[in-house]
């Protein structure tokens, strides 16, 4: 079979199938155009969901005649000239316009800042009309209708409007992320109208806008650099987290992208604070030299390559971990409106009534306790072990304000997670702050901390071990037998001593000891059955600290014991000074703080 030149409409509809799979590729196109153009002010029609329609309307730089008609031609653009190592620009391949016009019915209009009149050129199933003259406002109106007519087997593949009217959504959102400071409008016949509004510089406000008021309560500010790559933006605390990952935003120079490295970092730095099945919430921002990130590697311009992969992701689990180690261990406003949803019906974050204009003050509450005769605030009897303990704050100040505070004057010790008052169920520990109360997870919040010790321990010195009187020996498969005596040296370095006791049976004779009394039989084949699992590549190096979050796990204090007031302020203590006591091993919270104010509101007293 001879070899034959394609005609340019085929050509143009081969590379509208990389380019625009589906309506909101072509709006993210046409967005950064109008991105680029300069645009202020940015908005979006559509109509089902994208297919029938999608017009966008920008306030940009505009075109001129002799523009518009380069415009709809493959490979001519303005953004770039020679080089693909400078590109500071969100379009720069050519491809976008023409590939849209040989696939829909495109139409354009557009004025120049200053110019007298419009232009207008349209482009349909990829025969290109002259440019005429149009009546227009300064920038560009981009006009899609009738998606994937002249290729019809592409529309069998799409979903349903409804499908498609959100995905555009989602990339307005990103986009909107990525610069604050252009007004986006979205509206149409398929939807309801969503209007962003400019918010300047101030980007953890338009953050609050797509992802939610709540998130600025929950996020922690990331600012790191290495090596000229700087690292900006905000991670959500691990208790803060959603049930899929359409909550992460990645941005590359400004450029909005879906990189699996990137994400993969992401997921590397929450790996041992958020439960499996569940994703954290972030928005982080990478700049670098354009050179040494490339670009050009799909055409729908969604990953990039860089230079250096592994800087840029040990800069992006170091950053987060490291602002998670400063200001991560706070439980997640959520909790508090969910413990409020649980105790009355229908209650909101914003609450029945206006939130008090003023803190809450024991002078003043309306639900103030009542002052009994010698002096303690507790009539039931139960409660007085209690009444003699330094009443705590709330407030988060350096471990040194409590020391200085209690050496230098007779101020009471200040503590950010308060003094217990009651142990519910044998489970739960109830600590009484100076504006509300802590509910803490006993069980959850010991197994980070034992783990956080083993983890130190795994990084200095073997930690100590307690000798079994008398060796406990396990009956196992002969093959879990064999993997265990292979990671036995890594076990040994944990404080946790096997040997092997014949072919079907391995004997532990010491056991970390700050474990305490552990089911050493089930730490141990809960162990053979994750090793089974592992990539038979991987050593035991790699994952050490899963073995460290195991053995916490299993002997942390267990649900159900009872516990002096003494142990329960221990344990409060131990976790204001433990990086990543707000949640377990497994990612839940380990507490909940409930304000006063809010348990006033349940009670209809503010």
């Amino acid at each position: 079979m001879a070899i034959k030149q394609l005609s340019e409409t085929l050509i143009n509809q081969i590379a509208a199938g990389e380019v625009i799979e589906r309506p909101s590729s072509a709006t993210k196109e046409l967005v950064e155009n109008a991105i680029d153009a300069g645009a202020t002010r940015i908005e979006i029609a559509t109509a089902g969901g994208g297919k029938g329609l999608v017009r966008i309307t920008d306030n940009g730089s505009g075109m001129s005649p002799a523009d518009l008609e380069l415009a709809v031609r493959r490979h001519c653009t303005s953004k770039i000239s020679t080089t693909l190592d400078d590109i500071r620009t969100l379009g720069f391949r050519g491809e976008a316009l023409p590939s849209i016009g040989s696939v829909a019915k495109l139409s354009i209009t557009s004025r120049q800042q200053g110019a007298e009149q419009g232009s207008v050129i349209s482009v349909t199933g990829g025969k290109v009309s002259d440019v005429r003259p149009a009546a227009a406002n300064a920038g560009t109106i981009v006009e899609v209708r009738d998606l994937f007519f002249a290729t019809p087997a592409r529309l069998k593949f799409l979903k349903t409007e409804r499908a498609e009217a959100a995905a555009i959504t989602e990339v307005v959102k990103r986009m909107a992320i990525a610069f604050p400071h252009i007004r986006f409008v979205l509206s149409g016949t398929d939807r309801s109208t969503l209007e962003i509004p400019s918010t300047g510089d101030d980007h953890l406000a338009r953050m609050a806008q797509i992802l939610g008021a709540e998130f600025k309560d929950n996020a922690i500010e990331i600012d790191a650099g290495r090596e000229d790559v700087m690292l900006t933006g905000f991670a959500g605390v691990p208790t803060f987290n959603r049930g899929n990952s359409a909550h992460q935003y990645v941005f590359v120079n400004g450029r909005p992208v879906q990189d699996k490295l990137l994400l993969s970092a992401i997921r590397g730095a929450y790996a041992e604070t958020v439960p499996h099945g569940r994703y954290p919430v972030a928005v982080l921002s990478i700049t670098l030299d354009p050179a040494f990130v490339d670009v050009n590697v799909h055409p729908a311009k969604s990953d990039v390559r860089f230079r250096d992969p592994g800087l840029i992701r040990g800069l992006i689990v170091g950053a987060i971990r490291q602002a998670l180690t400063r200001d991560g261990d706070r439980a997640a406003t959520t909790g508090a409106s969910q413990m409020m949803n649980a105790f009355r019906p229908g209650y909101s974050p914003s609450g029945l009534r206006p939130s008090p204009s003023v803190t809450w003050s024991a002078a003043t509450s309306p639900s103030r306790p009542l002052a009994v005769s010698g002096g303690s605030q507790f009539a039931e009897a139960v409660q007085s072990r209690f009444s003699d303990i330094t009443m705590p704050t709330a407030r988060a100040e350096p471990r040194e304000a409590y020391e200085a505070a209690a050496n230098s004057s007779s101020e009471p010790v200040l503590y950010p997670l308060g003094a217990a008052r009651a142990q519910l169920h044998e489970n739960y520990i109830i600590a009484q702050t100076e504006n509300g109360l802590v509910i803490v997870d006993q069980h959850a919040a010991h197994e980070r901390l034992v783990f956080e010790e083993m983890r130190n321990a795994l990084h200095s010195r073997r930690p100590p071990s307690q000798v079994l009187l008398i060796p406990e020996i396990i009956d196992l498969p002969e093959e879990d037998c064999d993997r265990l005596m292979d990671h036995a040296a890594g076990f040994d370095g944990l404080g946790l001593v096997i040997e092997r006791f014949g072919p079907g049976a391995v004997a532990v004779r010491e056991t970390p000891a700050m474990l305490g009394e552990v089911n050493v039989q089930g730490l141990v084949r809960q162990l053979a059955d994750e090793i089974a699992e592992w990539d038979a590549a991987s050593t035991l190096a790699n994952k050490l600290e899963y073995v460290a979050a195991t053995m916490a796990c299993h002997g942390s204090v267990r649900s159900g014991r009872r516990m002096r007031p003494e142990e329960m302020n221990a344990l409060l203590r131990q976790m204001e000074n433990t990086p990543g006591s707000g949640q377990c091993n497994h990612g839940r919270p380990t507490y909940i703080e409930l304000k006063l104010s809010d348990i006033e509101r349940l009670f209809g007293r503010s």
